[in-house]
This record gives C-alpha cells, structure tokens and sequence, in this order.
C-alpha cells in the first residue's frame, strides 16, 4: 500500500505545473486584431486616459515585443496583412504593394482584384475580391487544414484588402461596401450572403452612426498630446475649410463618399466590432469543440491618420475611443469563453509618417518628393541618351519600370540603361538617397540596412527595373495629410502583443519582425507553418 501511495505521490510530482491561463488543451478561439497604421509609442503616449481593460490589459496580462518592425520596403496595408498572417515578406508571398504595375498587362493591378468572382450583397463595382494573388499559405489556412477544415476562419474589415488577405485561401471574408453601406463577399467565398449578415445589414447601423456628429470624448482642451486642433498642415474634410472638431457627419456625408465617410471616423472601428459580435454569434465561433480563428481588421485609424496626421487630434481621440471598444470587446469574449480560454494577438499593418509640413515647421528636415516632375526628368535623359521613345512604362511606389522591349529593338542592354538612370537621379535630385536596379536586387544578397528591406519587398517577377529609397521624412505626396511605405522606423515600427491562453505576462525590448507571428501561433496552435513562412517563432512568449 506505501509503494502504491508513493508511485501516486511521485507522478504528482512530476506532472507539469500550468499558469493560470493554461486551462484547455488548445483555445476556443483565436482573435487576431490588426490596427492599420498603429505605430507602438500609441500604447504609451495615450495611455493616461486609457482604461484598464483595453489597452493597459494588453500590457499587463498579455506579452509585449517593444521593439517588433516590419522587415522589408514597402510598408503598405495589403503587403502588411499578408505578412502578418504569411509569416514571410512580399518577396515570398507576392503581395508587393496595394497597388502594383504588372508589365505583361501593361496596367496597375489592385493587392486583392479577381475578374473570376462577382459581388455577393453590397455593389458590384466592390465584389471582385479575393486572396488568389497572395501565393502562399496563411496560419489561417493552416489551422484549417489541421482539423480537416472544421475550424472556422472568419475575416472582417472595412477595407476589402484587411478582411480577404487574413482570411487566407480557405476562410470567409466579409468587407465595407461604402456605395451601399453594407458588408459584403464575393463568389469566392459564397453564392449568397449568410443569413447572420443579411440580417446584421438590416440594422442599418452605418446610418445611425453618420447621423451625429463626431466630437470629442473628452474637453478639447484637455487633449494635450496633440497640436493645435485647427492647423494648416491636416487635410480637411470635402467641403470644409478647416479640420476643427466637431465634424458635422450628416453635412458631410454627400460629399464625402457618402457612406464611405465612417471609414474616416471611430465609428468606423464600432461598426467593425458589431459585425466581429455578430459573426461570433452567427457562426459559433469558438463554441463547436475546435479552435476557430477571427480576424479584425480596424481600418479606421489609417483612414484618419492619412487625413490628419499622427500629431492630430482625431488621431488621439480615436485611439481614445478605440480603446475603450477593445475593453467592452475582451469582457464580452470573457463571457462567450472564459478568461484564458481564448487567444489575442494584436499588431499593425504599417505605421506612419508625420506630415512633412509640420516636421519643416519644427525645424526638422523633410520634404515632399515631385514624381511627377522626377518622371518627365528620367524620359528627357532617356530619349538624350537612348533616342526618342517610350523607354518608362511605369512609375509607381517609389519603383520605375523601363521599356524592354524597346530596349531589345534598339539594342541597348537593360543593365546599361538601370545603372546609367540610377546614377543620374542620385546626382540630381534631393530627397533621393539610395537607389538599386533590379540587377542589384537578383545578383547580391543583402543581409542588413534598407537594402536589405527593399530586398526582402523584391519580386523577381513584378518588381521594377530601379528601386529608390528617400530621405528620412521625405514623402512622394503634394497633399495635405501624411502616408507610409518607407524602411524608417517611423513606417516600421509597430507593436506585437499576445494575451489569453498560454500567454505569460511581461515584455521584451529584443528586436523581433512581423513575419514571427504566424510561426509563433504555429507553434502554439500545433499546425503546420505557413509553407512560404520565414519568419522564426516569438520564444519568450512559447517559454
């Protein structure tokens, strides 16, 4: 009876000791949350109003990466969804930019365009949509095939490119159609809309919300993390002359792309937590025995930081606003699942810039790129030096693509023509600092530095013929406002936090890359990684 005792006893012992969140073999569900354009300094220059269940739970439940940053050139949203949920870069999973120029079509193509499929809901000119221009998998497809596709995926965002590229090849996608105020999907997906959001659609909540005006949550004057409200380097609203608070919505909604204007509001961000309850709820998400995955994506702040700047403050109040959503939205899966028995991630697509002209006010140097300007130079030199003719067919995300087939006819050799073109925008334009051909790019391997992130952006066949880096702050836009693309940490920089199950509490300072999410939520959901993945799984938070 002792040695039966002491075999009990002993097994006890060894058995492993499980934190407070280990509660299930695998989560009920996994909440991937992709804020678009949310630089890291957001969790800390605003946290002073923030509440304790947003975005201070994330940091003091969850595990924070400080210094995570996109690893590659350019910093847009479609590449940045992509590689988020691909765990690889635009070299790898072929979404280079959201727009890019394809030389066999000799036309733009847009990250997430399909002629194959039509609208599903919303309008037609909105439901060509789909994910088959990414290439490789995404975990989303992976946790899929890992139950024989009884997992769930449910992608949602206001932007069309923020719901289908998380969703994967195998998932559901459902995006803001702003002609008609209504989400909607594509044929790739479904013939017919669900009824759930058939029925979410009929709440007409986009008119409810552009019914008011938007104002500030807290005094205007309390707002000290901002510049002046009313200022001559934001871009106003159609119709109005100034960017001050408050925003008369009702007013601006006929000029301002009517249902489309919510996007640039926090009511944009509500709207898309309304439909993440209601899909929860219409799918059964996390309630049916297998580990679903939801992907939010909140386009909103990118949407209000194009317009107003990182400095702004709309920026601020949205953020403001924006968190206490996120509180209501943790209590609530709380709920549906208990705490730890579901798993956030949430990051950025990209951050952002500040406004050239704002920066040039504070003495801080910067400045706006001409392409225009810089195009019609680089066809003079061209026709000087090559004779007369097309010889630039495209000149777009800071890459020009150069005619070959011109080049071919007249003998010239394309390598000649990259490194001559090269060498004369670095001699005469400001605001250009590096440039590299595409000879560069397939001959070397770059290991670090910007050239190593434009590499990492290369498409051996979609990229240009010469890849241009600008100066810090120097931006390609004439218009009020800012943007992003760039390799500076401005543009890079962007948070990585987990929270939920499994997850230990702390943080790290240790540089890490966008590309270490997918692998570390392989690692935790016991799927294959993605199968174009490269990036490395998170330890500190798999410890």
């Amino acid at each position: 009876m002792k040695k039966i005792i002491m075999a009990i006893w002993m097994g006890l012992m060894a058995a492993p000791v499980f934190s407070q969140n280990q509660t299930s073999e695998k989560p009920k569900i996994v909440v991937g949350i992709v804020v678009d354009q949310m630089r890291q300094e957001y969790f800390y220059k605003y946290q002073e109003r923030y509440t304790e269940g947003g975005f201070k739970r994330l940091m003091s439940e969850g595990y924070m990466m400080k210094n995570a940053h996109y690893n590659y050139i350019p910093t847009y949203t479609g590449p940045g969804h992509a590689s988020v949920y691909t765990g690889t870069t635009p070299a790898t999973h072929g979404i280079i930019a959201n727009n890019w120029y394809v030389r066999s079509l000799d036309r733009m193509i847009y990250c997430a365009e399909d002629s194959t499929v039509t609208a599903v809901g919303g309008s037609e000119k909105s439901g060509q949509i789909s994910p088959r221009n990414m290439r490789t998998t995404t975990i989303s497809d992976e946790l899929r095939f890992s139950t024989n596709k009884r997992s769930k995926v449910v992608g949602i965002a206001l932007k069309d490119r923020g719901a289908s590229l998380p969703a994967g090849h195998l998932g559901d996608a459902y995006w803001f159609d702003s002609n008609t105020g209504e989400f909607m999907t594509s044929t790739y997906y479904y013939e017919n809309l669900p009824e759930w959001v058939q029925e979410f659609n009929d709440r007409k909540l986009p008119q409810e919300y552009l019914s008011q005006k938007w104002e500030t949550l807290f005094p205007l004057e309390t707002y000290k993390q901002s510049i002046e409200d009313d200022n001559p380097f934001e871009g106003p609203f159609i119709g109005m002359e100034t960017t001050s608070f408050p925003h008369d919505l009702p007013a601006l909604m006929e000029d301002n792309d009517n249902y489309g204007l919510i996007s640039t509001t926090p009511f944009g961000n509500t709207l898309t937590l309304d439909l993440a309850y209601a899909a929860i709820e219409g799918e059964q998400l996390g309630k049916r025995g297998e580990t679903d995955l939801l992907a939010v994506s909140f386009s909103s702040p990118d949407y209000i930081g194009h317009r107003f700047g990182p400095s702004s403050v709309e920026v601020e109040d949205n953020y403001l606003r924006l968190d206490r959503e996120l509180e209501n939205f943790f209590n609530f899966l709380d709920q549906e699942y208990g705490k730890g028995e579901y798993l956030i991630f949430l990051t950025a697509d990209h951050a952002v810039a500040d406004i050239v002209d704002y920066m040039l006010s504070e003495n801080v140097p910067a400045g706006n790129f001409n392409t225009r300007q810089v195009l019609t130079q680089i066809r003079g030199f061209c026709s000087i030096n090559y004779g007369d003719g097309n010889w630039v067919s495209n000149f777009s995300n800071e890459q020009v693509f150069f005619n070959h087939e011109l080049a071919k006819e007249r003998e010239i050799d394309i390598e000649r023509i990259q490194r001559e073109v090269a060498e004369f925008l670095l001699r005469r334009f400001d605001g250009i600092k590096e440039v590299y051909t595409a000879t560069d790019m397939r001959r070397q391997e770059y290991l670090e530095g910007r050239k190593s992130l434009l590499q990492m952006g290369y498409n051996h066949k979609a990229s240009g013929d010469l890849l241009l880096i600008l100066e810090p702050a120097w931006l390609s836009s004439s218009w009020k406002g800012t943007t992003h693309g760039t390799g500076y940490t401005y543009d890079t920089h962007v948070p990585i936090v987990f929270m939920g199950w499994n997850v230990p509490q702390g943080s790290s300072a240790r540089y890490v890359t966008i590309t270490d999410i997918a692998p570390t939520l392989s690692m935790m959901l016991g799927t294959r990684l993605p199968n174009g993945a490269s990036g490395q799984p998170i330890l500190e938070i798999l410890d």
